[in-house]
């Protein structure tokens, strides 16, 4: 195959299977960091990241070079040695600054392009959107790809607010890879989606409206108002969406809200219900008396610094061993808890039965000791003050901690197994109940308190479990709003959480149960909506037997791949814990429990038959109709003589079961998508949110998780680490990074490929930074990789597929160039598989930016500017440019999509696909195909060129020595002297001197006039050469460097010094080469009157 057909088919980017192999016969990063800089002022800005959550990459590596000398690479460098003829007037003619005029100037081939080096991203890129969206650019590529489909199924934003940076880390780690693979002939289909329903919304509708608007608000015009402003924001959040440069079908969303989503919905909730999943309980659940609400576990947040008020109670026991009580008639069960307010509801003291208890003695008692300041903090109760101090019981291994907390004395009088206490009995220290001592499980420890847990069934997952077993009462006198009922007597109407915590504590001290109080900093369930604390509260609920299934729901885990792995100890932990699900929302904006109660016996009306007929009137009518028509019309025909018997039910589902439901109403339903998905893709917090929900509605009813694959993300941090929040002044709006601020000069518009490439960089599978600094570093990398691309269109504005070079007649460099290139798109196509971005930022930065810019770039200018437009080295380089160019802006396109299409869009010859058709557009292009041969480079030929790159760093070094001292100017001023001892090295190197073409010669590698081969260091060799220095190649051969003035005179045209200028008659200022060239161009009459 010719190297032309392989440019335009199968170019040098390869369209081959994952593998998780690197390169061929070499480490991935061995010719990326071998490749020395020539130039390390280059990179300075660049050097190191050092932010966490930025891949920290060394930009260039010297570690495999070992010098003789004192200077810093940063000394060695300067701009001055490259300031050099025609290569200084390419890159000023590139960048616009007019030249004077030359004899010869018309002879140089300077680059040319309409491609800006400034992005204009506020202007072009909604210029390329549009493009995209008005040629439908993404449909037409998928429609020509032929692989298999790809579902990343979109988890739904909530619809009640503008977008932040997370929501941007989200969906640009989605759209990388849906580009990705569209560019590898897989057939994508996105399908974006939103949660519509829940308290959020309902309460930003709320909030909106005045009092006596609240007051006329029925819960049909709330809902209305609730689904204008979902729909608005979803409007609002998709426009967003699209700025970020997300390709997705935005023609087709799926919002919760829409009727065929809620009766899918439905079903999914009907088909749990007919297994026996479903169940209506009265059960302890978390409840938001701010929210007047239950909660599922995953609405929760667990601040670190919440401050309970804890106290350490006496029960005094009434029934137990007689030998017991004989000997100590006082006896009391001492217990510890951090929710005072849930005495009134204690129906039982828990003892762990294999812990050993100790009867305890009060000797000696101190006055009460509270804090400084008004706020009471620790204080030791009443009961201490009287003389008849009473005996307790506590675990034996904690009375050393008890004694110490309370300040007293205390003596151990008799011990007992836990086992042997089970069946005493107390007294209720608030309405003389008397109640038992319980075995509970291993939920009671000595970590802390007393080692006996005050038990409410009522109030506390545990506590119901333990009161199951011995058939408690399940006590919860606490309503909707968090105060206390009538069922509490004297407490009725107090704020269990404020007042009415108070007055238990003061109630319990003053009857001479309370032993000590103190504040207790702990975590503790928030309200995630609200920001207020939560209760454990016992009510009549809808659940989800989790237990029915968790067998089922770990097996399905251990099938889905997780990324990153350990995301699937998390979520294993969590599903085998976690108690019921709690369904059911005593809310009005969400999709209803499609169930009827008796109006007398309050029994449930619920089956296949019920369910079915609201799912179909759902369908049609969307969840509205549960609230506008009657009993009559919503249950079935054989149902409906009875209808005056039943009410409709007032509880609305759970938004997770909403969102947990989408693998139905989305994969399930549309004939371009299957079912399980791909891959799903959200943050970490989702490992108890929607990936759990979903795994345990898809398992329930389909017996499978709905996912193939799961990728988890971290959080967005500021760049010290710290979370974002207004009051700090630290959070980064998305919006802001792209369009820009107020204040353009402290927040730039840096455009969304910026952005896009923050998220390149970033290792997500933590919680990632970003800021100003970082931001303003993204953008330097984006700048010098847009200057790369320019670099590469401008010196092929003149390229034409008929010049393409076999690659068996390409010089040395260029084969060698060619064989870097295709290591670093096989290295990024693993990363692209496994999702490792960063990596692939790294690689990006290191070859495209560094390696490319700083030798190969920089050895070409001669040849492509100088060369002659139709030379055979000329044409060489521009074959392999070309290579470099398909490449390049095909590996960076699923990052950068704008910057790539503006590249395709600016290239300056056509694109054949392997069908034959013209790619208008870089995501047609599909992805590069792997070109076995230029991976085939031989193993010595790796070395020597790592050998010559070594070499040229201490070329570099010494002739900025030279320049320091004067001797020279450019580079070109000089001549290089090269002497080794190792004689296969040595030889190497005379191979170069006397290379046949022009671009393997070792005086353009190193950008001098002059190059030769020492055959020693005798004084007669080196008597007039005054610089020199020496290194060891590869850590083993020694190499001495010299550097003197060239010889000869300065060529006018290239500047190159030579012998031969003034040979030429026509030409007498030109050296050989430049003499050859002019003389096509400028027939010898006109040079002579010239």
């Amino acid at each position: 195959m010719s190297l032309l057909k392989s440019l335009t088919s199968n170019s040098s980017a390869f369209n081959f299977k994952p593998t998780h192999t690197t390169m061929a016969n070499t480490s991935p990063y061995r010719v990326l960091l071998r490749t020395a800089c020539s130039s390390s002022r280059r990179t300075s800005s660049l050097d190191l990241f050092y932010s966490r959550g930025i891949s920290s990459v060394i930009v260039v590596s010297f570690s495999n070079i070992s010098n003789y000398c004192t200077q810093s690479r940063d000394e060695i460098c300067s701009s001055k040695r490259r300031s050099r003829g025609p290569v200084m007037a390419g890159k000023k003619a590139s960048e616009g600054i007019k030249q004077e005029d030359g004899k010869y100037k018309h002879t140089v081939d300077l680059p040319k392009t309409t491609f800006g080096m400034r992005a204009n991203s506020s202007v072009r890129e909604p210029e390329i959107q549009k493009l995209w969206e008005e040629n439908q650019v993404f449909k037409k590529a998928v429609e020509k790809n032929s692989g298999e489909n790809f579902i990343l199924h979109d988890g739904p934003p909530y619809a009640n607010g503008d977008l932040h940076i997370g929501h941007a880390l989200n969906k640009i780690l989605k759209d990388i890879i849906n580009r990705y693979k569209v560019l590898q002939n897989y057939k994508v289909n996105f399908i974006p989606g939103w949660d519509c329903h829940g308290l959020p919304i309902e309460l930003k509708v709320l909030q909106s409206l005045d009092q006596k608007a609240r007051k006329d608000l029925t819960p049909l015009k709330l809902r209305a108002k609730a689904a204008k402003f979902a729909k608005e924001t979803v409007k609002n959040q998709m426009s967003s969406f699209k700025r970020y440069g997300v390709w997705a079908d935005w023609n087709d969303p799926y919002l919760t809200l829409d009727p065929e989503y809620e009766a899918a919905q439905i079903e999914v909730f009907g088909q749990m219900a007919l297994k026996g999943y479903i169940y209506r309980g009265r059960k302890p659940v978390h409840w938001s008396p701010s929210s007047r609400t239950a909660l599922a576990e995953a609405e929760l947040e667990y601040p670190e610094k919440h401050v309970s008020r804890s106290i350490y109670a006496i029960f005094r026991v009434v029934n137990a061993p007689s030998s017991l009580l004989q000997e100590f008639p006082n006896l009391c069960l001492a217990v510890w808890t951090t929710t005072p307010w849930t005495m009134p509801a204690n129906a039982a003291v828990a003892v762990n039965p294999k812990l050993e208890y100790a009867v305890v003695e009060i000797k000696s008692s101190q006055e009460h000791v509270t804090s400084s300041g008004a706020t009471k903090k620790k204080g030791l109760g009443l009961v201490l003050k009287d003389e008849k101090k009473p005996f307790f019981i506590a675990a034996s291994e904690l009375v050393p901690k008890l004694e110490a907390k309370w300040g007293l004395e205390l003596v151990v009088k008799a011990r007992k197994l836990g086992s042997e206490l089970e069946n005493c009995r107390y007294i209720h220290p608030i309405d003389n109940r008397e109640c038992p001592v319980v075995l509970g499980g291993d939920y009671i420890t000595t970590e802390t308190g007393t080692g006996l847990v005050h038990t409410a069934p009522g109030h506390g997952q545990e506590d119901y479990v333990t009161g199951q077993k011995y058939g408690l009462p399940i006590l919860s006198p606490v309503d909707d709003d968090g105060k206390f009922t009538e069922e509490a007597g004297q407490f009725s109407g107090l704020d269990v959480l404020g007042e009415g915590n108070t007055a238990v504590v003061k109630y319990l001290d003053e009857h001479l149960s309370l032993i000590m109080e103190e504040s207790y900093e702990h975590k503790y369930p928030y309200d995630w909506r609200t920001k207020k604390p939560t209760i454990f509260r016992a009510t009549e609920q809808w659940f989800a037997s989790v237990e029915g299934f968790r067998h089922a729901a770990m097996d399905a885990i251990g099938h889905v791949k997780w990324v990153p792995p350990q995301a699937e100890n998390r979520i294993s932990a969590m599903t085998s814990s976690r108690s019921d699900w709690c369904i059911s929302r005593q809310r009005t904006w969400g999709v209803p429990i499609p169930v009827f109660y008796h109006i007398q016996s309050r029994e449930p009306l619920m089956n296949e038959e019920t369910i079915d007929h609201i799912k179909s009137i759902i369908a049609q009518k969307g969840s509205d109709a549960w609230w506008y028509m009657t009993v009559e019309d919503l249950l079935p025909a054989k149902y409906r003589n009875k209808a005056a018997e039943y009410e409709k039910g007032t509880d609305t589902m759970d938004v997770w079961f909403d969102s947990g439901s989408s693998w139905a109403a989305v994969l399930g339903k549309k004939d371009s998508l299957s079912f399980p998905a791909d891959l799903y893709l959200e943050g970490t917090d989702q490992h108890r949110g929607w990936f759990q929900s979903s795994l345990l509605t898809s398992v329930a009813t389909k017996g499978k998780a709905p996912y193939s694959s799961v990728l988890t993300h971290g959080f967005a941090l500021d760049e010290k680490g710290l979370k974002m929040s207004k009051s700090l002044g630290n959070v980064i709006d998305p919006r802001i990074v792209i369009e820009g601020g107020k204040n353009q000069k402290e927040a730039p518009a840096y455009g969304a490929d910026v952005l896009r490439l923050w998220v390149s960089s970033v290792d997500y599978t933590g919680d990632v930074m970003i800021g100003p600094q970082i931001l303003r570093q993204m953008s330097e990398v984006y700048r010098k990789l847009r200057g790369t691309l320019r670099y590469l269109l401008a010196n092929l504005h003149d390229w034409k597929t008929e010049y393409t070079v076999p690659y068996h007649e390409l010089p040395r460099i260029d084969q060698h160039a060619l064989f870097q290139l295709e290591n670093v798109v096989k290295n990024i196509q693993g990363n692209y598989e496994s999702y490792q971005f960063f990596k692939i930022f790294q690689i990006l930065q290191r070859f495209v930016i560094v390696d490319l810019s700083n030798f190969y770039f920089d050895v070409a200018k001669d040849r492509l500017y100088v060369g002659g437009s139709t030379s055979y080295t000329r044409k060489s380089c521009q074959t392999v440019l070309a290579a470099h160019l398909l490449s390049i802006v095909r590996i960076i396109a699923p990052i950068l999509p704008h910057l790539a299409e503006d590249v395709w869009l600016n290239l300056p010859f056509q694109y054949i696909t392997q069908d034959g058709s013209i790619a208008e557009y870089v995501f047609e292009s599909r992805w590069p195909t792997l070109n076995e041969r230029w991976l085939a480079l031989p193993v010595e030929e790796i070395d020597f060129w790592e050998n010559i790159l070594e070499l040229r760093t201490e070329v570099n070094r010494v002739l900025e020595v030279a320049r320091t001292g004067k001797l020279i100017g450019a580079s070109l001023d000089a001549k290089v002297h090269i002497y080794t001892s190792d004689t296969k090295l040595a030889s190497q190197l005379y191979e170069l001197c006397a290379a046949k073409n022009d671009a393997d010669t070792l005086h353009r590698l190193f950008i001098t006039s002059q190059a030769e081969i020492l055959p020693s260091l005798e004084e007669e060799h080196i008597a007039n050469i005054p610089y020199s220095g020496e290194c060891l190649i590869q850590g083993k051969s020694k190499a001495w460097v010299g550097i003197s003035r060239a010889e000869g005179s300065k060529c006018e045209r290239c500047w190159n010094y030579s012998q031969q200028v003034g040979s030429f008659l026509d030409h007498p200022t030109l050296c050989t080469r430049c003499n050859d060239v002019v003389t096509l161009h400028m027939p010898s009459q006109v040079a002579a009157v010239s």
